[in-house]
Formats: C-alpha cells, sequence, structure tokens
C-alpha cells in the first residue's frame, strides 16, 4: 500500500534518496574477499555493521557468512580503532588460523581516519601475523559508491597485496570476474578449461557460497582462488577485466605492477557480450574456438527466433548493478524488446555513456546512474512496462503496478536457485531467454478469456 503514495509528477532531487537501487561497499568487499581460499573477511567497525553485512549476504547466497569484527565501542569510536584491530589480527590467527585476513573499513572507522596500512605494518613488526600468513585491506565508506565499489577495491587490495611474478614464460589468463553468482564464476572457469586455457579466475566463490551439503561444516571451504596462484598473475599475457565497474580497477593495478595486458569487457550476460569474450580468449592466447560453443551459440540463437513473435515491441524497466545492467540491455534490443527504464545506483559516467550507445534506437528510453528505485516508479507509473527485472526489493512495485517481474541481481531474498545457476555464456543465455519468456507467458495466461486460453501458444 505504501508504494501507492508515489506522486507521477516527478521532480528534480539533489539530497535526498529514497529506497536507493543500491547496498554499500562492505558487502561487496566481504563478498569479493570470500573468493580467496582460507580467507576470513574482517569488518574494522561496530559489530552491528558486520552483522549487516553478514545477514545481506547469508540471506541472498542461503549459505553461513563467517565475519569478524574489530568491535568498535564508544572508546575506539573517539580514539581510533588501531588496538582494537591489532588485537583482533592476533585473536584471529589464533583462534581460526586463516590463510589470509581481508580488512575492510566502514563509515564510522572511515570518518575517524584510521591508516589500516600503518596498522597492518604495525601488526607485522609486533609479530602478530604469522609467517606465511597475509593481512590485506581495502578502504570501504558506506557513505560513498555501492557495493559494487566494494567489490572492486577489495579486489584491486588483492592485487596489490598478493599478485607476484615468477618470470616464467606461460600462456595463462587472468579473469576478474566482476560481481557475477558463484555459479557464473564456476561456468567460466568451466569454459577456458574447454578452450584449453590455464585461467587464474579471481576472486572466485565457487565452492564457496554454494558449497554441496555434506552433513560437516568447514569454516573454509575448498573454493576460492590460492595464494600461488595470485602470486603467478603477474605472468600471465593478459588480463580479462569483466566490467568496468566492478574489476578494471583491478585490472589497471596488476598492469601498473607487472605490465600484464588489459582488456576491458562485459560480463558475458548474452550472446554477443558471450562472442566477444569468447573471441579476446581465443585471440590473446591463440587456442581456437571449440565446436561445442558454436553449438551453444547456435541453440541461444535458435531460441531467439523461436520466441521473437512473443518479445518484440515488449517494454522493459530493469535497475540493479551497472556491469550488469549494460550486457542484459544489448541482449534485450538483440531480441526485440524495448529496455526503456533503466537505472542503477552505483554512481559512474561510463554507464550512461553505454547506455547511450546501446538505446540509441530506442528514443524513449531513460536511463540514469546514482538514481532510486522511486524514480524508477514514477517512470513506470507514467508510461507502464510489460516486465520488469532486478532484485526482490522490486517485488513491491511489480505488486503495486502489477507487472511482471523477473528476478536477477543482488540481493534476491525470496527466491532460491540463483547462485547455483549460471546466466553467463551461450548456456547461461539460454537460461535467461527462457526465464524471460516463461514471466511474459505466465502473464498472458493468467490474463487470458476463457475463450482466448490455449493449449498451444
Amino acid at each position: 500500500m505504501l508504494l501507492r503514495h508515489t506522486p507521477k509528477e516527478i521532480t528534480e532531487r539533489t539530497a535526498l534518496t529514497v529506497n536507493p537501487a543500491k547496498t554499500c561497499q562492505p558487502v561487496g568487499a566481504m563478498y569479493a574477499a570470500f573468493g580467496l581460499k582460507n580467507c576470513l573477511p574482517h569488518s574494522h567497525g561496530s559489530q552491528g555493521c558486520c552483522a549487516y553485512h553478514r545477514s545481506a549476504l547469508t540471506r541472498h547466497y542461503k549459505e553461513p557468512v563467517m565475519a569478524t569484527s574489530s568491535s568498535f565501542t564508544e572508546g575506539a569510536s573517539v580514539f581510533g580503532g588501531q588496538s582494537n584491530l591489532l588485537e583482533a589480527i592476533q585473536n584471529i590467527f589464533t583462534l581460526y588460523k586463516p590463510d589470509v585476513i581481508a580488512v575492510h573499513t566502514t563509515c564510522l572507522s572511515e570518518t575517524i581516519g584510521d591508516d589500516i596500512g600503518q596498522i597492518i605494518g604495525r601488526a607485522k613488526e609486533d609479530g602478530k601475523i604469522p609467517p606465511g600468513k597475509f593481512v590485506i585491506h581495502a578502504n570501504t565508506p558506506s557513505y560513498i559508491g555501492s557495493h559494487v565499489t566494494g567489490y572492486s577495491n577489495m579486489v584491486k587490495g588483492m592485487v596489490k597485496y598478493l599478485s607476484g611474478k615468477t618470470g616464467e614464460a606461460s600462456r595463462m589468463v587472468n579473469i576478474i570476474p566482476g560481481w557475477c553468482e558463484p555459479s557464473d564464476m564456476r561456468e567460466i572457469r568451466r569454459m577456458t578449461a574447454e578452450m584449453g586455457i590455464d585461467a587464474i579466475v579471481f576472486p572466485d566463490t565457487s565452492d564457496v557460497l554454494d558449497t554441496p551439503l555434506t552433513g560437516r561444516y568447514e569454516m573454509f571451504p575448498k573454493g576460492g582462488v590460492t595464494l600461488d596462484r595470485l602470486a603467478r598473475t603477474g605472468d600471465s599475457v593478459a588480463t580479462l577485466a569483466l566490467g568496468s565497474t566492478g574489476s578494471q580497477a583491478a585490472a589497471e593495478e596488476l598492469d601498473s605492477r607487472h605490465k600484464v595486458k588489459v582488456e576491458v569487457l562485459d560480463i558475458p550476460y548474452g550472446i554477443r557480450s558471450t562472442d566477444r569474450f569468447v573471441q579476446t580468449l581465443s585471440e590473446v592466447t591463440g587456442r581456437p574456438v571449440p565446436v561445442s560453443f558454436t553449438d551453444q551459440r547456435g541453440r541461444a540463437v535458435d531460441l531467439v527466433s523461436d520466441m521473437e513473435a512473443y518479445m518484440t515491441g515488449k517494454r522493459v524497466a530493469l535497475f540493479g548493478d551497472p556491469d550488469q545492467l549494460i550486457p542484459l540491455s544489448e541482449l534485450l534490443v538483440d531480441i526485440g524488446m524495448r529496455p526503456v527504464y533503466v537505472v542503477t545506483g552505483t554512481p559512474g559516467k561510463a554507464f550512461e555513456e553505454r547506455m547511450k550507445l546501446i538505446l540509441k534506437d530506442i528514443p524513449e528510453a531513460m536511463y540514469r546512474s546514482s538514481a532510486d528505485m522511486f524514480l524508477l516508479h514514477q517512470w513506470i507509473k507514467n508510461q507502464k512496462v510489460d516486465l520488469l527485472i532486478g532484485n526482490t526489493y522490486g517485488k513491491y512495485i511489480a505488486r503495486d503496478e502489477d507487472i511482471p517481474f523477473l528476478r536477477f541481481g543482488f540481493p534476491i531474498l525470496d527466491r532460491v536457485g540463483h547462485s547455483y545457476l549460471p546466466s553467463v555464456g551461450y548456456a547461461g543465455t539460454l537460461r535467461f531467454l527462457e526465464r524471460i519468456l516463461n514471466a511474459l507467458m505466465d502473464r498472458q495466461d493468467r490474463d487470458a478469456l476463457e475463450e482466448k486460453f490455449e493449449l498451444v501458444m
């Protein structure tokens, strides 16, 4: 009922966000940290902040999410959290024995101005970091950026602290997959293996946040990129950064340190983005594209031709992360749909520049970064759409406006399966297309008159 008070009249807002289309940086930093093997994320702030970050990830992935906190109280809030973090580092290595502690900051520690690099150096001097163990960090103030920004900052921190170069010649490729599901990271590894490519995928949350149920709890699951692999990223022939917002900064940091060529691509959602991903892999490694990929692509194209009559001209509204919205919008245009409203809460001009190119043939299209779902709802109120795509928070708009709703992105709190079934590559594109078609056809069945309720549609 509350959203029915959203007015159709749009007033430009500069200092007020209503229902933001994002969450905070530390959530992204924590997610990235789980892509390191035997890594324990650490929130340098209050216990309440850490509890929120953990619960956000737990509810989405339906997995236990372990993290520690500096447990700020009034004293640390006034005098700084150095002593808290030094004690935490010693306790964590003693009690939990991780290989890596990945520290991310919060609003409180950033406002105080804690110098995390200096504190880590002090911990080393005091012998609180055992030999062969590491503490890395990323600055992730929640009052700027988004969870994708936090993800990017932590991956860049991995490169700063853990990347290396042996000097041995290799044909390896680094792939920074951007914020996507563990199943997507697994599919990326499967595709590179099928091409005969040795790919260092980092971070890699597969087999960490989608672990098999064995009946036995493991604090550090078997997944994640190993420290040995990260120490060889400087030997690779190229780094493929999938998504400019989430991955480019880390790839450029690796290039500046070890002179590894950078290729910035989209996350391979959709046929064209997957084509570019596969073609770039082939070019930088000299490996041929397998016939199986050609067959998978052909099946995706065949499905597009089969469903064209149901898709053409359908108006779509999307919200979520910029690195996901860009290739998804391209896919929707390719199959004849009209993505007319696209918003992300993550700031960045690059998003709007890409959307301008992708949506150039849709004159009524509106798109905006640093936007919120209140604005999206107002746009929809002024002119309806046939489909809404986004995370669980979109269900209120979908219910209020009676729109078919396809859940995609982060967080998804009211469904399961998203972390287990990939959306990247040609196989993932098939699944995504099927989900779009099913959402539209289910609505057609629901609204059909008795005399129009057909067995064959």
